[in-house]
């Protein structure tokens, strides 16, 4: 292992692959400041510049523009609740209200701080336990799969609060709108009245985007707008409290991330809601979340960026992508003449511990460029409203139409952004909705193949060890709550019954 690392440290500390690092972590962190681009779009469009470099010096440039990416979302989705990428959608839940309550710059300097701290983790977890998880990994099928995607749907139970009925019905709703487009595994469409628009189904960042980003625009409207924020300097830095506050829940977001960034498809999205999930179930100020929090930023940002981190675990132990982003930079791997998987970390180990010690280099070249930008960003929330919701509106539909490149898309904004216009007058809660679109998908792909295997038997679930695990905790996770709200309640009502009865027999 010092001898990897040794290697690793000469690979990744010569000039070349330090500036070109510098230059992806850049490049990441302006694409994922644009709503709708995203890390996978950016490496997608900037993997032809690289063709023409050494492969380390352009894997590790590629791989810089993923993780930097993750950075730039979650400054979009604090400061306009714009979310740049998928995985910072649970941002916006207190990371923007942080934002509205004056606190911005202490949010975008929580969300770096426990980036970096999630990264270093799962930095000590790639060099160490690469080959022995990713062998583990291999233990995984659907039904294991599914169980883990039933147990994140379970969360709902979190996000909704105290509207669990709500909770459910936005979760169907989502559930309903993922499954619009063709049938995974089946030649049929469903749900697209006829319409091309929507064979591939709907654009989910064009779904964030309106709900989130117009949605809170048209609130805002109609509340007749507020006063721009007062973002002084010596407000924005973070207090002894809300740092302290911030280590249990990074703690938690990187062992989640960690955990399910090494399962293959998983990604960053499940992962950041499964730690927002972690924090409402065992956080200190889980009946807070929602209203601004240090927990509900540090905790999914924590877990979003390990997840990242690794997703390249599969990636290169297996060759099989961790992410979508992943897929992409695999097959940048075999554009350089590379194989991923296990012969990999013999055959080119320069390459392989030059990549991953770079991680380190990247994640710190982002917390010295981010970390002393956060006021200088906050300061955008100064503008008088009369600007600012132009420039979200703007932001917001450039960047659906880059995602579709077609006006349709700017539709789809648009209906989701009154959409969450009205979910937000009504009282309606908007991340189980989200969290239904999320897993939609995976758990439709899931199912599929677990009755595929099992002949139609979704019990199979339950005669796996690991998927068994995973299933009693979705049903524990769902039940028990309101569960234990009911008996804390039969109780209180016991205790109150008690005095007044002895004082009437008295």
């Amino acid at each position: 292992m010092i001898e990897n690392l040794q290697l690793g440290l000469e690979t990744a500390l010569s000039p070349t692959n330090l500036l070109w690092c510098f230059v992806g972590v850049f490049l990441g962190t302006v694409i994922g400041l644009l709503p709708g681009l995203g890390s996978a779009t950016g490496v997608a469009i900037l993997l032809p510049v690289t063709l023409a470099m050494e492969p380390i010096t352009a894997l590790t440039m590629l791989a810089g523009i993923y993780y930097g990416s993750q950075y730039g979302a979650s400054t979009s989705s604090i400061l306009l609740a714009t979310p740049g990428d998928s995985s910072s959608v649970v941002l916006t839940l207190d990371g923007y209200q942080m934002a509205r309550n004056g606190r911005a710059g202490a949010a975008l300097a929580i969300s770096a701080i426990s980036s970096f701290v999630a990264s270093i983790i799962t930095l000590v977890g790639l060099l160490l336990l690469a080959q022995p998880i990713a062998a583990f990994a291999l233990n995984f099928g659907p039904p294991e799969n599914l169980a883990i995607i039933v147990l994140g749907l379970a969360t709902i139970v979190t996000f909704a609060g105290d509207k669990v009925l709500r909770g459910i019905i936005m979760a169907a709703v989502g559930l309903l709108i993922s499954m619009v487009g063709i049938a995974a595994g089946f030649p049929v469409a469903r749900f697209t009245f006829g319409s091309v628009n929507l064979l591939s189904g709907f654009e989910f960042v064009a779904v964030m985007i309106g709900l989130f980003a117009i949605g809170e625009v048209l609130h805002q409207i109609h509340r007749g707008g507020e006063a721009p924020i007062r973002a002084r300097f010596r407000d924005l830095l973070l207090t002894r409290s809300e740092l302290r506050r911030s280590v249990a829940p990074t703690l938690r977001g990187s062992a989640t991330g960690f955990g399910l960034g090494v399962l293959p498809g998983a990604g960053a999205t499940l992962a950041s809601f499964m730690a927002y999930g972690l924090e409402g179930r065992v956080g200190p100020n889980r009946r807070k979340l929602g209203s601004g929090t240090v927990e509900g930023v540090a905790g999914p940002e924590a877990s979003n960026n390990a997840a990242a981190n690794a997703s390249f675990i599969p990636t290169l132990s297996l060759g099989i992508p961790g992410s979508g982003t992943t897929a992409i930079l695999l097959g940048a791997f075999v554009i350089f003449g590379l194989q991923p998987g296990p012969l990999l970390f013999e055959q080119h180990p320069a390459l392989v511990w030059g990549l991953l010690v770079s991680f380190f280099f990247g994640n710190l070249l982002l917390l010295v460029l981010n970390l002393p930008l956060a006021p200088v960003f906050a300061q955008v929330l100064r503008l008088p409203y009369s600007y600012l919701y132009p420039l979200i509106l703007f932001l917001g539909f450039v960047g659906a139409f880059a995602v579709g490149n077609n006006t349709f898309t700017l539709w789809v904004v648009l209906v989701a952004g009154m959409l969450g216009y009205l979910m937000k007058r009504f009282g309606f809660p908007v991340a189980p909705l989200v969290l239904g679109l999320v897993l939609g998908p995976l758990l439709e792909r899931a199912l599929d193949q677990t009755s595929s295997m099992s002949g139609g038997n979704l019990l199979v679930v339950f005669q796996r060890p690991i998927s068994a695990v995973f299933a009693v905790a979705a049903i524990l996770a769902f039940v028990g709550p309101p569960l234990l709200k009911e008996i804390s309640r039969r109780r209180a009502a016991a205790a109150t019954r008690t005095p007044n009865s002895e004082d009437t027999n008295a």
